[in-house]
C-alpha cells in the first residue's frame, strides 16, 4: 500500500517560532516524532511519503498517490487537521488519525475520520494493520492500558530531511508523577513515567548519530525527571560516556518540573551529558493559585531562589506561566512581571488559563456549569473558554499588560542581563560550528542592532557582556532573537481585538 503521513501546521503561537526559524534557514524546530514512530511500525514493503505542512505544502498529487492518509495531531494544530481531513475528502482517500488531539477530542472527528486512534499504538496498531489486510478494520482503535514502550521502535529517520530542522527529537518516557488541574499529560499518557530500555536510548541517539546529525536534539518526555534514581544511576552515566566518546555531537534540551533545582548531583550529570535547555511549569507565583491547580511540586519554595540554582549549574530555564486562576487577584499581573524579571527567564511563556478536554479543571468547571463553547478552533483563544472568577474583560486586558511588558525591549534585554549574571555554562565543546550560527550572527546584528526600534538596549546588553561576562558574548548576540518572534506574534492582535469588543 501507499501510505502518506501527514502532519499538519502549528498556529500562530508561542511555541511556533518560524520568524525566527527563517532567519536561521529552518522551516521547523522538530520532526513529527510521533508520526516517524508510527511509521515504522508500517510492514517494510508498503510505500511511504511524509509531509509536514510545516515546512511544505501537501499537493493533490501526494493525496492522488496515497491508499490511505495517516494524520497525527495535537491541539495546537486543530484549524490545520480539519483542513487536511477536507482535502483527503475531496479525493475519497481513507483517513487514519491519532494523536492527543484526537485522544482527547475525538468526538469532534467521528463523522470526518474513517479510523481513529486513541491514546498510544504500539498496543494496537498490529491489530489494525492484521483488520486492515482482512477487510475487517474497526472505526476507533483504543488500548485498555498504557503500553510498555520498551516496544517502540526507532523513529523512521529516512523520512525526514535534515535541513528543514532546528532539532532532533528523541522520547526516554511518557508520563508523568505529578497531576495538575488545568494539564491533560495524566489523562495522555498516565502517572508513572514508563521508561524505554537504556539500549533503546542509546540505538535512538546511534541513528542519529549515523545519519549525519550534528546540533541540537530534543527529549521529548512529559517530565525527564519522572524516575531520578534510574535517571542518575543508569541512564544519564552511558549518555555521558557516548557524548564523550564523539566529542559531544548534540547539545540535549527537554522538559522537567522545578524539583530539579534540589538535587545538585542530578543536574551536573545533565549537564556533563551535555543538556543546556530545560522547560520547566512555573505557573504563578501566587501561592493559593498553586495549591487550586495541585502543583505542589512548585509549593512552599523560593520559585526565584530555585531557577538561579539551574542556572548557576549551566542550565538556561525557560518558563510557562499562566494567568486566570480563581484564586488570582489584580495583583497577579504586576506580580507575574516582578517574577519573571527577577528570575531572568528569559523565554517566558505567558497564556491565559485554557480548559483542556478531559483535565481535571474541564470537569471540576463542567460541574459548576462554568465552561463557554466557542465555534473558533484555535488553541491560542481569543476569547476565554470559561467564565472566570475575575471579570473577563479586566483578566483580558491584564493579560494584554503582562505580555506587552516583558516582551518590551526594555525588560527583554534586561531580563538576558539578569540571566547572564548568574549563568554558568559546562566547559564542555557541546556544539561544533554550522552555518546556520553565522546566518543568526548576522540577523542579529542587522536586525536587531540596526533595523529595529529599541537598537540601543541591544549594543548596550552586547557591550556590558564584553567587558563583563566575555565568555557568554553569543548569548548575548543569540538571545535577543527571540525577540523578533515574540514581539510579531499575531495572535496578541486577536486579545486585542477581543479587549476591545467587550
Amino acid at each position: 500500500m501507499n501510505i502518506l503521513l501527514v502532519y499538519p501546521e502549528y498556529e500562530d503561537t508561542f511555541w511556533n517560532l518560524k520568524k525566527v526559524l527563517r532567519l536561521l534557514g529552518k522551516k521547523a524546530a522538530y520532526p513529527p516524532l510521533g508520526l516517524l514512530t508510527v511509521s515504522s511500525m508500517i510492514p517494510a514493503d508498503w510505500n511511504k511519503k511524509l509531509v509536514d505542512l510545516n515546512c511544505e505544502k501537501l499537493k493533490d498529487d501526494h493525496i492522488k498517490w496515497a491508499d490511505y492518509v495517516f494524520i497525527s495531531s495535537i491541539v495546537g494544530q486543530k484549524i490545520s487537521t480539519k483542513a487536511v481531513i477536507e482535502h483527503a475528502k475531496r479525493f475519497n482517500k481513507p483517513i487514519v488519525a491519532g494523536g492527543p488531539l484526537l485522544t482527547t477530542g475525538w468526538e469532534e472527528f467521528i463523522d470526518s475520520v474513517d479510523i481513529i486512534f486513541v491514546g498510544e499504538t504500539e498496543d494496537t496498531f498490529k491489530t489494525f494493520i492484521k483488520d486492515l489486510e482482512n477487510n475487517s478494520v474497526k472505526k476507533i482503535y483504543k488500548s485498555d492500558s498504557y503500553p510498555d514502550i520498551k516496544d517502540a521502535p526507532i523513529p523512521d529517520w529516512g523520512l525526514v530531511t535534515k535541513k528543514y530542522y532546528n532539532s532532533m527529537a528523541i522520547q526516554l518516557a511518557r508520563g508523568c508523577p505529578f497531576n495538575c488541574e488545568f494539564c491533560d499529560v495524566v489523562h495522555l499518557n498516565g502517572r508513572t513515567p514508563r521508561m524505554k530500555g537504556l539500549d533503546q536510548i542509546i540505538s535512538e541517539m546511534d541513528s542519529l548519530y549515523d545519519m549525519g546529525w550534528r546540533a541540537a536534539v530534543f527529549f521529548v518526555d512529559d517530565n525527564f525527571i519522572g524516575n531520578k534514581a534510574k535517571l542518575k544511576k543508569e541512564y544519564l552515566p552511558e549518555i555521558v560516556k557516548w557524548q564523550k566518546a564523539r566529542k559531544y555531537p548534540f547539545t540535549f534540551s527537554t522538559q522537567v518540573s522545578i524539583d530539579l533545582s534540589d538535587d545538585k548531583e542530578l543536574m551536573k550529570l545533565m549537564t556533563d551529558a551535555g543538556f543546556a535547555t530545560v522547560f520547566i511549569g512555573i505557573e504563578t507565583p501566587n501561592a493559593e493559585s498553586l495549591k487550586e491547580c495541585g502543583k505542589r511540586q512548585n509549593s512552599n519554595r523560593d520559585l526565584v531562589a530555585s531557577v538561579k540554582r539551574m542556572q548557576n549549574m549551566g542550565l538556561e530555564v525557560n518558563g510557562g506561566f499562566i494567568i486566570g486562576f480563581d484564586n488570582d487577584e489584580d495583583s497577579i499581573f504586576e506580580n507575574q512581571i516582578e517574577f519573571i524579571q527577577k528570575s531572568g527567564i528569559v523565554t517566558s511563556m505567558v497564556g491565559l488559563l485554557n480548559v483542556f478536554p478531559k483535565s481535571r479543571l474541564h470537569e471540576r468547571l463542567r460541574k459548576a456549569d462554568r465552561l463557554i463553547e466557542h465555534n473558533n478552533d484555535s488553541s491560542e483563544i481569543s476569547a476565554l473558554n470559561f467564565i472566570p472568577i475575575m471579570k473577563a474583560d479586566t483578566l483580558v486586558e491584564g493579560y494584554m499588560n503582562v505580555i506587552t511588558t516583558i516582551y518590551s525591549p526594555s525588560h527583554y534585554y534586561e531580563r538576558i542581563r539578569t540571566f547572564l549574571r548568574e549563568f554558568n555554562p559546562r566547559k564542555i565543546n557541546t556544539l561544533s560550528l554550522h552555518f546556520y550560527h553565522i546566518r543568526a550572527l548576522f540577523a542579529s546584528i542587522w536586525i536587531l542592532g540596526m533595523l529595529q526600534k529599541g537598537r540601543h538596549y541591544y549594543w548596550k546588553l552586547f557591550f556590558w557582556t564584553l567587558f563583563r561576562r566575555p565568555g557568554l558574548v553569543p548569548y548575548a548576540i543569540g538571545m535577543p532573537l527571540g525577540l523578533i518572534h515574540f514581539r510579531t506574534m499575531s495572535w496578541v492582535k486577536q486579545y486585542d481585538g477581543y479587549f476591545r469588543s467587550t
